[in-house]
């Protein structure tokens, strides 16, 4: 059978993207595992400094979105989406594992974060690769499909994001690690096993056995790959120059690009260029939850959860961003529902409106832990975290949530994968800048030894829930000027 036949065949459709499916739910379950844990690990097993593990933190969030742009090329042209995504996977695997071993030292911790970020480059943009030729010329079943396939990350993480910090607490970092390298060993495994239910769907050219050569070269990239991603993360000062590097790379990219565009393509590519400014800023208070927030956690905040006294349950520190994927889940098909409805009824709101909302709340979550932190006599009930939460991922869905569809919506067509590339690119920066920002809460030992928890952080969370209103107040500003741009381009369109 062959891919352009098997629309006809729902079922080995379905067969097909129950492997993938797999896979994916456990290389979440393992990566999103592992980050719950990993910046106690630095801080409490590890005694590392605040300050030098937010910016390990910062540069391995930011070589999370820079990687995939290598393998997609690599899935892409060089071995096929298939063994891409296994070559992944073991790398993947082998990191954890490494961080299982790695104890007190340094060394092996900078060889596990390298190995997982080249690992994390080759697997995610190849899995939804695979999903896409499944129900490749069927649009309906693949936003179904892509639909199944993003809640599986959220189940895969929610799960992991619980249990990996229990295993921590109670049977020492080695365990929780262990656990991320065995899960994705079980999917990887099932993947391996099922593989020939995804041969519909595979091109012949990708079915064709690659030269030992092809594959010794990947490798041998792959591998200077890692020693550098490694380089990067044991160094600051390299660090900051990459990321300064690539923003004033991609900048001078951008305005290329926009001078030699036709006319009728400028409209489009300011809103591009401007909207996924906008959005990528959330990223910046996004990399709260693994650097600032998860150590307020662990230092200001309560983990029992009480209702007149009684006590329901408890959370650890690493467990409180459980509460991300959990208020994600929940907003989702209600933000998706009031969309629909609001588009049968012509009432649409913008892009631009949509992040002004988003950074709104933003505000409000950064202010409510701003005003915990400042009044906090003793540690802060957890249910300040789950509010907080709640607004920073509504924000999520309404700013870094739309960067997609932007790219899609208002980018020439052909420029779409190169302006994809770019966003990911410019989300890696914001990560990094969010861990700079993170440092301005960074406790010295002495700090630590002399109390003081909730209160420390407080001076963070004012300077973040000032950074959001300030956006809210500039993008109310600049939207009179986004409305004009957005006139111009659907002109260019209708016309």
């Amino acid at each position: 059978m062959t891919a352009s036949s098997l629309p006809s065949a729902p079922g080995m459709r379905r067969r097909a993207f129950t492997v993938v499916l797999a896979i994916e739910l456990w290389e979440r379950f393992g990566y999103y595992g592992m980050q719950a844990v990993l910046t106690l690990f630095m801080v409490v097993h590890l005694r590392m400094g605040d300050a030098a593990a937010n910016l390990m933190m910062g540069a391995f969030g930011a070589l999370t979105y820079i990687t995939p742009l290598v393998g997609g090329v690599i899935g892409d042209r060089v071995l096929g989406a298939r063994r891409t995504v296994v070559m992944g996977a073991l790398l993947l695997t082998g990191g954890y594992a490494v961080l299982a071993a790695a104890l007190q030292s340094h060394i092996l911790l900078l060889v596990a974060m390298a190995l997982i970020s080249t690992g994390n480059g080759l697997f995610k943009p190849n899995a939804g690769n695979l999903v896409r030729r499944i129900y490749k010329n069927d649009d309906a079943a693949l936003d179904a499909a892509f639909t199944l396939y993003y809640m599986s990350v959220n189940v895969g993480s929610t799960v992991s994001m619980l249990l990996t910090p229990w295993l921590q607490i109670h049977y020492g970092a080695p365990s929780a690690f262990a656990a991320c390298a065995v899960g994705l060993g079980v999917g990887l495994l099932y993947y391996v096993l099922r593989s020939s239910w995804l041969d519909a769907t595979t091109p012949a050219s990708e079915k064709q056995p690659v030269p030992l050569r092809r594959f010794g070269l990947v490798g041998a990239g792959l591998v200077i790959m890692t020693v550098f991603n490694a380089w990067i993360l044991g160094s600051d000062t390299l660090a900051r120059l990459c990321v300064t590097a690539a923003g004033a790379i991609l900048a001078a990219i951008w305005v290329a690009l926009y001078v030699r565009a036709p006319k009728a393509e400028r409209p489009g590519l300011r809103l591009t260029y401007m909207l996924c400014l906008q959005g990528t800023i959330y990223l910046v208070f996004y990399q709260q939850m693994m650097t600032s927030l998860t150590l307020f956690a662990l230092r200001g905040v309560s983990g029992d959860y009480r209702i007149g006294g009684v006590t329901l349950f408890h959370m650890s520190a690493g467990q409180f961003q459980v509460l991300n994927s959990l208020w994600i889940m929940a907003l989702s098909p209600a933000l998706a529902f009031l969309y629909n409805r609001m588009g049968q009824q012509q009432k649409q709101t913008s892009h631009a409106r949509k992040m002004i909302l988003g950074y709104a709340m933003v505000a409000l979550g950064f202010g409510v832990w701003w005003a915990a932190a400042a009044h906090a006599d003793g540690l802060v009930s957890p249910w300040v975290m789950v509010v907080g939460y709640g607004f920073l991922s509504l924000g999520e869905l309404l700013t870094i949530g739309l960067g997609l569809a932007v790219v899609a919506c208002y980018s020439p067509a052909r420029l779409s994968g190169f302006m994809m590339g770019a966003l990911y690119l410019l989300w890696g920066i914001a990560m990094y800048v969010g861990s700079l920002i993170a440092n301005q809460a960074a406790l010295s030992p002495e700090a630590i030894a002399g109390g003081g928890g909730a209160s420390l952080y407080a001076g963070l969370f004012r300077t973040l829930c000032e950074i959001a209103a300030a956006l809210v107040v500039l993008l109310l500003c600049l939207e009179p000027l986004t409305r004009r741009w957005d006139r111009e381009h659907a002109t260019v369109i209708g016309g």
